[in-house]
Order: structure tokens, then C-alpha cells, then sequence
């Protein structure tokens, strides 16, 4: 295990900020990680696990405990005639997957193309774009239980996946440290349920005349546009993606709560109909459509971040601090309490800076 002292975090995550880490290591073996908890707790040290950096936001002031970054590679794929098991390690690239998998014609995780991070942060966020999410595809999550550093698997049934949630998030979030996911996909033409893309597929072809190799490939490519069209893809020129993706949850809104949205919504003077999505318990309200009509529009500036030029959901880092984000945060949240009367959900992991 390869200790180091006073790391700075910042280069470690796709939003450039935080300060440094009183001590890193990276973990590329099970052995690493069971070693750098049995420190932590031998000195008392807070632990802090990443990955890929992408949904993870860093105090100015650093963590003044252990930051293991978790990068345990490799995977395989088992096929038969029309079905494939993908075994991953939490360290491989989730893009590199999924772009494997699209290449051998698999279908399930298309849709989830061009995002950012490694395959462990998956299942804690169930991450989910265009229609589908992890949590349709995950067959078994194996992980380690921090307190006993023994290894276990759990069932989708015992993750507890919810909308961009998971039991890792909530109820048990740093109980466990996942080590590998396993998927189930198919061979079989995607059926689209997100209309953005289903619409951008159809400009280019009927997607139930293509075999399935062919349809993955098309939706794949044009996910990627879409995405690329929002800067949501990692591009060290653009300054637009220099965030963690989206920074609020879409909220799910139950019947009464949503006739309030549109009471206020029209004694504010506004007209025409609020865009939704159907969801389970309710409907689904674009957190972008309320940011930016209360008040905070794309390319907005405050200091050293803003709002993406591309995407509202999107908060950037434009040379600032965590400090002047989270600032950011706040006030898109207060004014959309005060608005709509809508407490928005975060979507990153914001560490701490204080030991607990």
C-alpha cells in the first residue's frame, strides 16, 4: 500500500476544486483496501472513498483523514445466444464498458453512454440517463463491509434502488465499499422510453428495422450527441464540463404537491403548461425547468463558478472555490423554495471538512 501525505484532491475530480488530503492511497486489490481501512481505524482516521471523482465535491480546506480512491479493474463478458453476464471491477472506466458491451451488440446500457465516473459509483447512485438506469441490469453488487472488512453480495432486491438512490446512499451509505458489479444484458433491439431520444433515433431511422448490433451502435451515437449538445461529456476544452453533471435531482412530485407548483406557477404570472414526466407516486419536474425560471439562467456567473452555458443542471467551476459553489447552491435552492416551494435534492456526495 502506497501511503502519501498532503495529496491535493482537486485533480482527482471532474470539477477541479478542494484542497488536500492529509493522506491518500490508491487501492488497486482488495488486500489495499482491507489494509487502508485497518490503518484509518488503527489512527482514528475518517476514510472518504472515491472513484472516479465525478460526483464528488471537496472543502477548501481538504480532508484531514484518508481518501482511498478504489480502482479495481478489470472485467468479463459471458455470453450465450441472447443473454450476457458483464462482470466489472469497481475501478474500470464505465464508458470503456459500456462502449465494450455496445460493440458486442448488448443491449441494457446504451442509454447510459458518455457519463462519467467508474463502474462502483454505479449502483450507489443507481445512475440513470435517457430511460434506463443500473438498477435494470444489476444482478449482484459485491462489496466490502467497512466495520468487519469482510466481503459480501447483495441482490438487486437487498440494494434498495430508488431514483438516482441506493441503500449505499441512504441508510447504509459508508457501510459498505463496493468492489465489483455484475449486469445481465440482452441481445435484443433497445425499446426507448425517454421521448428526447426516442425523437433524435427517429430523425435517422426506423430503429426496429436495424439488427440488434445495429441499434445499440445508432443509439449509442446519438446519445453521445446529445450529451456532447449539453457539454455533458468530459472534455478538458470545455470549460462547461468541468462540473459533476447534474447538481440537483428532478423532484418527484405527489398530486397535491404538484397542484400546488401549479397554483404558484400561475399567480407568478406564468402561462403555459409545466413539463413533466410520468413516475411512480406522482410526476417528474425537470429541476432545470425550475432553476431557470427562478431566476438562475445558463451561463449564469458568481465569482469563480456559474451555471453551465449548456445544460441549467450543471454547476461549474470557472476558476473559483468550493465555497463559492456550494454559495451558488444555496441560492438557486433558496429561490426556488421561495418560488415554487420546492426543496431541491443534491445530487454530488459534498464531503465534509470536519472529522466526525
Amino acid at each position: 500500500m502506497n501511503l502519501r501525505e498532503h495529496v491535493p484532491l482537486a485533480p482527482y475530480t471532474t470539477i477541479g476544486l478542494g484542497g488536500a488530503a492529509r493522506y491518500f492511497v490508491d487501492c488497486s486489490t482488495e488486500d489495499d483496501l482491507r489494509e487502508a481501512l485497518t490503518l484509518a481505524r488503527q489512527w482514528k482516521l475518517a476514510v472518504q472513498i472515491i472513484g472516479g471523482g465525478s460526483n464528488v465535491i471537496f472543502p477548501d480546506a481538504g480532508f484531514p483523514g484518508l481518501v482511498a480512491r478504489v480502482g479495481l479493474g478489470g472485467f468479463t463478458i459471458r455470453e450465450d445466444r441472447d443473454t450476457a453476464e458483464v462482470i466489472a471491477g469497481a475501478g474500470v472506466e464505465w464508458d470503456a464498458l459500456v462502449e465494450e458491451t455496445v460493440r458486442r451488440g448488448l443491449s441494457g446500457v446504451e442509454c447510459l453512454s458518455g457519463i462519467p465516473g467508474l463502474v462502483g459509483g454505479t449502483p450507489i447512485q443507481n445512475v440513470g440517463a435517457y430511460g434506463q438506469e443500473v438498477a435494470d441490469t444489476v444482478v449482484g453488487v459485491s462489496c466490502m463491509v467497512r466495520d468487519t472488512l469482510e466481503r459480501v453480495t447483495l441482490d438487486p432486491a437487498s440494494c434498495g434502488f430508488g431514483y438516482r438512490a441506493s441503500r449505499f446512499k441512504r441508510e447504509d451509505r459508508d457501510r459498505f465499499v463496493v468492489l465489483g458489479v455484475t449486469f445481465r444484458l440482452h441481445r435484443a433491439v433497445p425499446t426507448l422510453r425517454y421521448a428526447e431520444l426516442a425523437n433524435a433515433v427517429a430523425k435517422t431511422t426506423d430503429l426496429t428495422r436495424l439488427s440488434p448490433p445495429e441499434a445499440v451502435r445508432l443509439v449509442r451515437e446519438t446519445v453521445l450527441s446529445l450529451r456532447r449538445r449539453k457539454a455533458m461529456v468530459i472534455d478538458a476544452g470545455d470549460p462547461n464540463t468541468r462540473s459533476v453533471g447534474s447538481f440537483f435531482l428532478n423532484p418527484v412530485l405527489p398530486a397535491a404537491a404538484f397542484a400546488e407548483l401549479e397554483r404558484r406557477w400561475k399567480a407568478a404570472g406564468g402561462s403555459g403548461a409545466i413539463p413533466t414526466f410520468p413516475a411512480p407516486g406522482g410526476v417528474k419536474v425537470p429541476a432545470a425547468w425550475l432553476v431557470e425560471q427562478a431566476g438562475f439562467r445558463k451561463g449564469h456567473r458568481a465569482n469563480g463558478v456559474g451555471i453551465s452555458s449548456r445544460h441549467a443542471l450543471a454547476l461549474v467551476n470557472l476558476g473559483g472555490t468550493t465555497t463559492q459553489l456550494l454559495a451558488l447552491a444555496e441560492a438557486i435552492e433558496g429561490a426556488v423554495l421561495q418560488k415554487f416551494g420546492i426543496r431541491l435534492e443534491r445530487e454530488p456526495v459534498v464531503v465534509s471538512s470536519a472529522l466526525s
